[in-house]
């Protein structure tokens, strides 16, 4: 057995009954890593504690046993969130299909350099032809 393989069983077996990475945890880290990242422009000795304080947290979290509350507490922040993370949802999927929700381009990979090529949706089946390469193949756009 390899080195890699023995630490992933070790990592494994320690975390059987550990509750895990969730959102209010990833959450966390990331607010704690921003905040630190401020104090680099603004040396505030309170940012620095205040980000040691979630990401000690998150991981107190992600190590703790006890999963009934630590999935309670991650249902309450989904609950709270909602409205924010389905505003990004929206503008996500706005910003990838437009705004009818239709795609209004599809991106494909050309089967011989892998060059990808956007394709104006809504023309039917039509001959592509690599920008890179200029091998042509028919797709339905």
């Amino acid at each position: 057995m390899n080195q890699k393989s023995s630490f992933q069983n070790r990592m494994l077996k320690f975390m059987q009954g550990r509750y895990g990475v969730d959102q209010l945890s990833n959450c966390l880290i990331w607010t704690g890593v921003v905040i630190a990242l401020f104090t680099l422009l603004f040396h505030s000795r309170i940012l620095v504690i205040i980000s040691w304080i979630l990401i000690v947290y998150a991981y107190v979290r992600i190590f703790s046993k006890q999963v009934n509350k630590r999935y309670k507490q991650n249902q309450i922040f989904l609950d709270k969130t909602y409205a924010i993370r389905s505003l990004y949802a929206n503008v996500k999927y706005r910003m990838r299909y437009g705004k009818n929700g239709a795609p209004s381009h599809h991106i494909y990979k050309c089967r011989k350099c892998g060059q990808k090529i956007r394709i104006p949706a809504g023309r039917g089946k039509i001959m592509v032809t690599c920008p890179k390469c200029h091998y042509q193949f028919k797709k339905r756009s």
